[in-house]
């Protein structure tokens, strides 16, 4: 993670996301750098919730047009965030999938890379909350 204090009052966020759009999943780069697996139970869990549900969030790709990044890896759009729901989209057919570009440098990449996921798994569960969408779901 990037070494930033952070004071009382943080400055406005910036707005990463240059552009969104609807993307054959086919076009999709995976990230050279991405280290988390995807075994088959998560799989036909998320194949469950999309076959349900359907897709409620875009994938994240970098569009990586900093100087910063290396020759061969500059301007090379790559997933950050969705390579198991673009694995699902190729294995089901889906013509497109929603996606949200950024524009991030090698280290901001990297540091999205990091902690995407892991800072989501620190939440804490409500049990009450969660027994009453167990019962309400039917899935």
């Amino acid at each position: 993670m990037a070494k930033t204090k952070h004071p009382q009052k943080l400055a406005q966020w910036r707005n990463r996301i240059v552009a969104t759009a609807e993307v054959a999943p086919d076009s999709l780069l995976a990230s050279e750098r991405n280290w988390r697996g995807h075994g088959q139970s998560q799989a036909s869990a998320l194949s469950g919730v999309l076959a349900d549900v359907g897709l409620v969030a875009p994938i994240i790709v970098n569009r990586r047009t900093s100087p910063e990044w290396p020759d061969g890896q500059r301007n090379v759009e790559t997933l950050v965030d969705g390579h198991l729901r673009v694995t699902l989209a190729l294995r089901t057919g889906q013509p497109t999938i929603t996606v949200s570009f950024v524009d991030l440098t090698p280290a901001e990449e990297a540091e999205v890379l990091l902690t995407f996921d892991p800072i989501g798994a620190m939440a804490t569960a409500d049990k009450e909350k969660l027994d009453t969408l167990l019962r309400e779901c039917a899935t």
